[in-house]
């Protein structure tokens, strides 16, 4: 069959149910949209259309790539342009939502960036998407608000990393709001006009990875799955922390088998059969493939015949691509449905198969990396289990154990320098400041202990047993007990400085900086003093809290046994935001990049948007993960009770490898100078490259 024939006819009537108005807006995320064009478009038109949005960044000098303008129905008409006027900066939508700015403008409404005002404590942005109904036709008035209304619905059932969540949907009068995540990035059809040169294989790959993983996700929703049908780079966002996002689902269409439609789509990035009414999950695969033929080739579909991808393949103007990930390219984009790959999944495995390995152990006479597994550098063994986290001070490793010691071990050799020997098991994480380590123990005992030799330099008693961390501040000592007290105690001296005697067992690390002493209790309360010891507020969860509480940019966050982990208001102590898990989160957080990182009992290790709790990515673990995460290098390094030691990239939430202990892990990862030191309950101390 000719290109020729196989093109739509340019004749056939639009259907009402193309006149979306999700197809005319931008998906809120920092781009704009521009009427869309009712023939196949020209490098004229394209520069006629990129002089339409030039005008359009006069409003705030804000850039809409002009890639958004050919989103189409096949064979429908120009859009109007809207009758209303822009909401104007300072407008407060449902008395909550106070406009910032506009985002992008398009044929019946527009996009604006929005403070939501209910979070007094941090400042929370969104996007609304406006749609300003103004049809006569009391029909089509109705089908543009139920189209509108769609896509709410659809969004608001999705669960998924690569997703915008959506907030809220109303109406005020003519015009209809939805409100969405908003996300700051850059949409790949802008990448790939502003590289200087072609873009790397291996981050294409990536990136079609995660696309692969989004659309599986929509092709496999129960009870009914969704075809997405509008893949192409401009619907394609990369997030400030490089991850994909998929947007604008105006189009997108619950599968039904058999079922014929309307032709929806963009030119170029749309299969043969869309064009005949017929969306299927096969039709994703295909967009997909012409997507990384663009972004690999730098050669818009859009501009070229329809179908017209083997006239001109990659090679051709990107001869560095490998032949197999062409093949994996030029299989998506077979004309018979039949001939493409199964399955978007079928294509991540193809995909994930040509993607170049990580390699980032240090390589060394006693380290190697054979198939994929990961040899120690050192282990040591001690008398009973590591249940603390090990920590590392001026090159010697400290590992607590329950075998009453706290061994004192060569960083580079492995080999034992000294012990500390208690009257109880040690289960908490050592401490050091000022050539002193600070442990407390099953004994009710609180010990200063030289690093040099392990001797004893002083003792506190407490009135309960001691399984709370110490932290070091201001020469002090931090650190609760069983007791219901937080002790502050002084370095040099060991005598207590005050103590502050909280609700119930304080088991957890405090938390102290210039301004404020944080901790919590086996309550579930969480604690904010001032440096005089005055409460500031006080915070309760539904169950205990085990984990140590963090404060970064403005929060406490901390997990509790009521399976939830809190972003509280360092000033005020109230709730910014929380985000239930499937579990108990006893693991202590790590900070990376604007995301907040921990694990939960539900064996998940959770990236959450530090600025408003939005899931970012998770990881499924065999088991439980209750020890504090480490991030260090772009990497999350997690210990599990399966026994294993997981290496999680920072950025995607992708395993980079796992190494198997005989034990559980319950302690911290303690990362430094390419080296993961870590404690389990098979006795051992383990030095891992990173």
């Amino acid at each position: 069959m000719s290109d020729d024939k196989r093109r739509p006819n340019p004749g056939t009537e639009p259907d009402l149910r193309a006149l979306t108005p999700a197809r005319l807006l931008s998906n809120a995320v920092g781009r704009g949209w521009s009427p869309e064009r009712s023939a196949s478009p020209s490098p004229q038109d394209a520069s006629s259309s990129r002089q339409e949005l030039d005008a359009l960044r006069g409003r705030e000098g804000q850039h809409v790539p002009a890639a958004n303008l050919e989103t189409r129905v096949v064979g429908s008409k120009p859009g109007v342009a809207p009758t209303e006027g822009l909401l104007a900066v300072g407008v407060q939508l449902q008395g909550r939502y106070k406009i910032l700015g506009v985002i992008g403008v398009g044929g019946m409404g527009a996009v604006y960036r929005a403070q939501d005002l209910r979070f007094l404590g941090v400042t929370r942005l969104c996007a609304i998407k406006e749609m300003v109904n103004t049809a006569t036709d009391p029909r089509v008035r109705e089908m543009i608000t139920r189209n509108f209304e769609r896509e709410a619905s659809i969004l608001a059932t999705l669960s998924h990393p690569a997703i915008p969540q959506v907030y809220d949907y109303f109406t005020e009068g003519s015009r209809s709001y939805l409100v969405l995540e908003f996300v700051e990035g850059q949409d790949l059809e802008a990448r790939v006009s502003e590289a200087e040169g072609l873009l790397a294989e291996e981050q294409v790959v990536e990136w079609a990875i995660q696309l692969c993983e989004v659309l599986s996700y929509l092709h496999n929703r129960q009870p009914r799955p969704i075809i997405f049908r509008d893949l192409k780079p401009s619907n394609i966002m990369l997030d400030a922390h490089g991850r994909i996002r998929l947007v604008d689902f105006g189009i997108a269409k619950i599968f039904q088998s058999g079922e014929k439609g309307t032709m929806i789509g963009t030119e170029g990035y749309s299969p043969p059969e869309q064009y005949r009414g017929v969306a299927e999950p096969r039709g994703d695969v295909y967009a997909l493939g012409a997507t990384m033929h663009h972004l690999l080739s730098k050669q818009d579909p859009r501009l070229e015949p329809p179908f017209s991808f083997r006239e001109r393949p990659i090679h051709r103007t990107n001869p560095t691509v490998s032949r197999e990930l062409v093949e994996i390219v030029e299989k998506a984009l077979q004309y018979d449905v039949n001939s493409r790959w199964g399955s978007a999944e079928e294509m991540r495995r193809a995909l994930a198969a040509r993607l170049p390995g990580r390699v980032t152990a240090r390589q060394s006479d006693r380290t190697t990396l054979l198939n994929g597994s990961i040899r120690p550098i050192w282990r040591f063994a001690c008398e009973d289990e590591v249940r603390g986290s090990v920590i590392v001070a001026n090159g010697v490793v400290l590992a607590p154990s329950y075998d009453h010691n706290l061994y004192a071990i060569d960083g580079e050799e492995g080999e034992f320098l000294w012990k500390f020997a208690a009257e109880g098991g040690i289960g908490a994480t050592p401490c050091f400041s000022n050539n002193l380590v600070v442990i407390g123990t099953a004994d009710h005992n609180v010990y200063g202990v030289s690093l040099v030799d392990g001797q004893s330099q002083w003792v506190l008693k407490t009135k309960g047993r001691v399984f709370s961390s110490a932290f070091a501040q201001f020469d002090h000592f931090f650190v609760g007990s069983d007791d219901a007290n937080l002790y502050a105690i002084h370095g040099y001296s060991g005598r207590k400085a005050w103590n502050y005697t909280a609700d119930g067992e304080v088991r957890s690390r405090p938390f102290v900086n210039d301004q404020m002493i944080v901790f919590s209790c086996n309550l579930g309360y969480v604690y904010a003093l001032s440096l005089n010891r005055e409460l500031r507020w006080r915070f309760q969860a539904r169950r205990s809290i085990l984990a140590s509480p963090l404060v970064a940019e403005g929060l406490v966050l901390v997990g509790s046994l009521d399976w939830n982990f809190y972003a509280l208001d360092a000033r005020s102590g109230w709730l910014a935001w929380k985000h239930r898990t499937g579990g108990p989160v006893a693991s202590t957080a790590g900070i990376f990049d604007g995301l907040v990182v921990f694990g939960s009992a539900d064996g998940q290790v959770y990236a959450l948007q530090l600025s408003d709790g939005r899931l970012v990515w998770r990881f499924k673990a065999p088991d439980q993960v209750n020890g504090a995460v480490t991030v260090y290098e772009g990497a999350v390094y997690a210990g599990c009770v399966d026994g294993a030691l997981y290496c999680i990239d920072a950025h995607s939430g992708a395993l980079r490898w796992r190494y198997q202990t005989d034990g559980a892990i319950t302690g911290a990862p303690f990362a430094l100078g390419g080296v993961i030191y870590v404690g389990s309950s098979d006795h051992y101390v383990y030095a891992i490259p990173a």
